[in-house]
């Protein structure tokens, strides 16, 4: 399960940053990372309840699953910013956010 947790996780965030990259030239970084995080929450409720826990979505889970996502997503927002607000580049502000969000949202 904890193997099947990770894995979902790096498709999860792959998806997310793909979105993310391919946005990025048409759209503010905000938005292009708002966009690419609901394709990957979508994807990942999916895999997390078909593929890692195996249960059956229900709106309960999904009410859980949101709630946190929200929170995780607000972090984001903010470390993107952040991050930007320092000089890195908007193409690469996506990855440290990481760093940042995956810890505190553990």
């Amino acid at each position: 399960e904890a193997i099947r947790f990770c894995i979902v996780g790096v498709v999860a965030t792959l998806i997310q940053y793909g979105v993310y990259y391919l946005l990025l030239p048409y759209m503010d970084e905000r938005i292009a990372l708002t966009i690419g995080y609901i394709v990957s929450f979508c994807c990942n409720y999916i895999m997390t309840t078909q593929f890692t826990f195996k249960v059956k979505a229900s709106p309960k889970n999904a009410g859980g699953f949101a709630l946190s996502h929200f929170i995780n997503w607000s972090l984001q927002v903010v470390s993107l910013s952040f991050f930007i607000w320092l000089g890195v580049p908007k193409e690469w502000a996506a990855i440290p956010l990481d760093m940042v969000c995956v810890p505190v949202s553990f």
